[in-house]
């Protein structure tokens, strides 16, 4: 079995590269659990190495080493595509079900579809929708602008799936289904490399397959899903770009006489690691969560800055004696064009087709009322486009109506108020003591997934702050990027479903909770973690009945999943077994 502990001596930035005495406010947070890191060869520090599974496991299940170690080869893709197998099978699982156009479907799926047409929304009738889910080729495209408050890059993704499967159901929804597998697999993948670990990977990946929430917003043709993808898919990359980074360090470190490599402060301060395309990769990723939805701009912001203190670690651990000047000078300037810039760019491109018609909603304002601003050097369409934009954050910052489903962000992480995106009852149920049956779809995260993050949360706040765990700051990096913001637009109207966006790092969180309940694998490090002298049989007891209970929770998730599984689906079930599901007064 993998080891599903992380390693505290692999992959942490912080404390002195040459192993020197614990400083005086060190000793003093030992009392809130910091633990000195125990003595690890430079490079593994650099660019640490993935755990393989013990021999005990394969000599169990008699497997030949031979076959062992091809198993373990392939288990790096194997395990992520296998999880992301059954992801996909759940999501796409009558896909076109219910028949209706649930909840902000309404604006996302017709706008998509003129989009896709006509390369601008149009201005659609009132009471629309049933004609469309009728003969949705008896509905024309309507010519006249309409006013819209998102970037179109999300809607052009839905509209793609209308083009190939036409204007329905199972077409809108298609493609955020494909994006909600594909997070699956990215996050298997993100979450191997992060904990270094295969089994700990498909972990993660197995807790975001059956998140009630993601779950649902992969079956549903909303905006947020799709900024979820590209937001996990950006740290993915910036993932991969750290390692090659420290790898790059590593490789231009010297070796001493004994073969082991050593700090050097001039080539951890002067070297340039040079080309970094996987940066620009997230810059991309980046300005397309922003061109889906507003709210990717913050977590650009967040992801630059963690980026840029990724590079201050690891110039640090290659003996930079300055490294925050190191990295001032050498890595600053290129992280900001590579995403920024970058992200604006992506950002302004995704409103190709509303620049190349002379239709679309505000286009012709800057030759019309704007024609006497003083800003009259610019392009027109530029302008134009400015003047739209700041018409739609008025708009958004004034967005107080209320609304039955809206919720305040505190409320998320216990799923105060979910939203219901469909209901409908049906009369004459014999199954049922009221003579009725529910369906419903309700947008609401596995709640005993939600209730171990909020713990899980914690634990990772408290590694961050006290075993300085870069994995644990990465994490909460995530999580904060997409809910803190909210907290500055709490008498907005907002709801539960924007949560989509960090549940991915939730989930990350959990699985970092959840290897550490198993316990680190034996081994010096380890030991001397738990405090264990060699030899002593604590140390197997104690992981195995940490595997136990992490075991049992993860049952417990999946038990969870598939009880509240007629609420994601909209199945008819009978009303007494609907009020059941109905935990919280606040989900009714």
């Amino acid at each position: 079995m993998t080891s599903t502990a992380p390693e505290t001596q692999r992959g942490q930035d912080a404390g002195d590269p040459l192993g020197e005495q614990p400083t005086s406010w060190q000793r003093r947070l030992r009392r809130f659990g910091h633990v000195p890191r125990p003595e690890t060869p430079l490079r593994d520090r650099l660019d640490p190495p993935y755990t393989r599974p013990g021999r005990q496991v394969w000599s169990v299940l008699a497997v030949p080493p031979h076959v062992a170690d091809r198993l373990v080869r392939w288990s790096g893709w194997g395990g992520p595509l296998l999880i992301t197998l059954v992801a996909g099978l759940l999501r796409f699982w009558k896909l076109d079900r219910p028949h209706a156009v649930i909840f902000d479907e309404t604006y996302y799926a017709k706008d998509a579809w003129a989009l896709v047409n006509q390369g601008y929304e149009g201005s659609w009738p009132k009471d629309v929708d049933k004609l469309i889910l009728k003969d949705p080729s008896s509905v024309p495209i309507p010519t006249d602008p309409g006013y819209v408050v998102h970037p179109p890059v999300g809607k052009w993704i839905i509209g793609f799936g209308e083009q190939l499967f036409g204007f329905t159901p199972f077409g809108w929804r298609f493609m955020v289904a494909v994006l909600g597998t594909v997070s699956v697999l990215l996050l298997c993948r993100i979450g191997r490399r992060l904990f270094r670990s295969t089994f700990l990977g498909c972990l993660a990946g197995l807790l975001l397959a059956v998140d009630g929430l993601h779950f649902v917003m992969s079956r549903t043709a909303l905006l947020d899903l799709i900024v979820m993808f590209f937001v996990l898919a950006a740290f993915g990359c910036l993932v991969v770009d750290r390692d090659r980074a420290r790898r790059r360090l590593a490789d231009a470190l010297p070796v001493d006489a004994e073969g082991v490599l050593r700090p050097d402060a001039r080539i951890a301060e002067t070297l340039r690691l040079g080309w970094r395309p996987w940066r620009l990769a997230a810059g991309v990723m980046l300005g397309l969560a922003f061109a889906t939805k507003w709210n990717g701009l913050y977590v650009l912001a967040a992801f630059g800055l963690m980026t840029v203190l990724w590079d201050v670690g690891a110039r640090r651990t290659a003996g930079a004696v300055k490294p925050y000047m190191a990295v001032l000078r050498r890595d600053l300037v290129p992280a900001f064009v590579s995403t920024v810039p970058v992200a604006i760019v992506t950002y302004v491109v995704s409103w190709t087709g509303w620049f190349v018609t002379d239709k679309g909603y505000y286009r012709n304002w800057a030759a019309t009322e704007g024609k006497n601003s003083s800003w009259n050097w610019l392009p027109d369409w530029l302008r134009s486009l400015w003047h739209y934009e700041n018409q739609v954050y008025d708009f958004h910052v004034g967005l107080t109506s209320g609304h039955t489903y809206e919720s305040n962000p505190w409320s998320w992480l216990v799923l105060g108020r979910p939203v219901s995106y469909f209901y409908e009852e049906q009369a004459g149920c014999k199954e049922s003591t009221t003579g009725k049956c529910a369906s419903e779809v309700l947008a609401i995260g596995t709640p005993l997934l939600w209730w171990l993050a909020c713990f899980a949360l914690a634990y990772v706040v408290w590694r961050w702050l006290f075993r300085r765990d870069w994995r644990a700051g990465a994490i909460a990096c995530g999580v904060a990027a997409g809910w803190v913001p909210w907290f500055f637009y709490q008498e907005r109207t907002i709801f539960l479903f924007y949560a989509v966006v960090f549940v991915p790092f939730l989930c990350l969180a959990v699985t970092m909770l959840l290897g550490a309940i198993v316990g680190p694998a034996a081994g010096q490090g380890a030991r001397a973690e738990l405090g264990l002298t060699s030899g002593d049989p604590t140390g197997e007891r104690r992981r195995t009945l940490g595997a136990i209970a992490a075991g049992v929770l993860v049952l417990l998730i999946v038990w969870n999943f598939i009880y509240f599984w007629p609420l994601y689906t909209g199945t008819s079930i009978p009303e007494d077994l609907w009020r059941d599901r109905m935990w919280l007064d606040t989900w009714v």
